[in-house]
């Protein structure tokens, strides 16, 4: 399987960093059509809502933009919170996605975990599995062509035409880091979003337990690496902006009931006990071609541009770093 590698965005401004919102999305964009030329293949959107620094909740919006500053490089998002939304609509979002990028698009969903956001838009967290399962049913018959006709216990669609359908189907994503979410991907998804690699031997055993062939999975892999010459030292420049992303997924639930998973106390142990790698360009080609060998189901490693209040300046000089003294020995 040809493997793309690609950078991811949150788009977040923290208040101690925090720079114009029109510039951050102007230099974001521009860095990510430079990335194109720098060899990279790939790019990914991640979501939220109602976040003091801004993460970004609408990466549909963005994608387009993407599709229009970019000509060859795949657009995706690692992850949409399906269940808040309505899947007719973002299976409409995607199409068109999908149609104006000439079929670049790929759609990655997720089951979601902030109380916040699931009371906003009035959906309940213990209803997350079936919102997902019938989003994603409700999605593939509305990029199918055909007319919906749907009745579940969340959603019902009348005979309904959804249009345009997309000429190339988007790829459908799903993530998640508990089993039964894995064994959820591996069963209904066509492919998987692993996060700092969690679930990749779960992944592949689901497949066997759901009747696939490991061999036919899809592995998306968001890298959390640091890579640079000395990624110790990149590591020390960064690491308020390091500890700050660590602990803010930590108090929103990503990793546990927040009231059950303490914080970082400082940057060098979010590195050392959190998703963080430190590699220089040999570690980097040795540890993902290792990756690759043994999960030969991976299609897209990707890493983060840069990390939340981090310059575009700074975050460019890393991709630019990967460019040349990694990329190379991986394509």
């Amino acid at each position: 399987m040809t493997v793309n590698f690609g950078t991811w965005y949150d788009f977040r401004n923290p208040e101690p960093w925090r720079q114009s919102f029109e510039d951050l999305y102007a230099n974001n964009i521009a860095q990510i059509a430079h990335s194109e030329s720098l060899g990279f293949n790939s790019v990914w959107l991640t979501e939220h809502h109602f976040c003091d620094d801004g993460y970004t909740p609408s990466p549909m919006v963005i994608a387009s933009a993407i599709g229009h500053a970019t000509q060859h490089m795949r657009v995706g998002t690692n992850l949409m919170l399906l269940p808040i939304h309505d899947p007719v609509r973002m299976a409409e979002d995607a199409a068109t996605l999908s149609l104006l990028t000439r079929g670049r698009f790929d759609l990655g969903v997720g089951i979601g975990y902030r109380q916040l956001e699931f009371d906003q838009f009035n959906r309940k967290l213990s209803h997350r599995p079936s919102l997902v399962e019938e989003g994603i049913d409700i999605i593939r018959q509305a990029w199918a062509g055909d007319k919906v006709d749907f009745s579940g216990k969340r959603f019902t669609v009348n005979n309904l035409a959804i249009t345009p359908a997309p000429v190339t189907k988007p790829a459908l994503l799903l993530g998640g880091m508990a089993p039964p979410a894995i064994d959820r991907a591996a069963r209904i998804a066509d492919g998987f979003l692993s996060t700092g690699g969690i679930g990749l031997d779960d992944y592949c055993e689901a497949l066997e337990r759901n009747g696939k062939s490991a061999a036919d999975g899809n592995i998306v892999l968001g890298c959390w690496a640091i890579i640079a010459e000395d990624p110790e030292k990149e590591a020390a420049k960064l690491g308020d902006h390091i500890l700050y992303q660590a602990n803010e997924y930590i108090k929103w639930g990503a990793f546990g009931p927040p009231d059950q998973t303490p914080l970082f106390p400082d940057a060098n142990a979010a590195i050392s006990n959190g998703l963080y790698e430190l590699w220089d360009a040999n570690q980097a080609i040795a540890e993902l071609k290792k990756l690759m060998s043994s999960y030969p189901q991976i299609s897209d490693i990707h890493f983060w541009a840069q990390f939340p209040g981090e310059s575009t300046e700074s975050g460019t000089a890393r991709l630019e770093y990967i460019a040349k003294n990694v990329l190379p020995h991986l394509k």
